[in-house]
């Protein structure tokens, strides 16, 4: 079962690494989405794939790489989206 998840990550989690980490992370997987840098200094990843494998993603993103600190994350779920097939870093 197809699961998408919009995910915004609070704390230190710009200028360290958190976008690669959650591609690399994400494509390890073979989930879909994207992730990117909001103006308020979140971030944001939209992503989708099996059930298991989206909850492994949740769960890398609440530890981040290590120069970053998450204090929190908000999650909605989202209707996937059958047009997906790459993970994205946008700018």
């Amino acid at each position: 079962m197809e699961k998408r998840v919009l995910i915004r990550v609070y704390g230190l989690v710009q200028g360290v690494g958190f976008r690669m980490f959650v591609e690399r992370s994400a494509s390890r997987l073979g989930l879909s989405g994207w992730v990117r840098n909001m103006p308020d200094g979140t971030v944001q990843i939209d992503v989708q794939g099996p059930v298991g494998l989206v909850e492994e993603l949740l769960d890398d993103a609440k530890i981040g790489p290590p120069a970053s600190k998450v204090s929190s994350l908000d999650v909605v779920e989202k209707q996937p989206d059958c047009t997906r097939n790459s993970f994205d870093v946008l700018i």
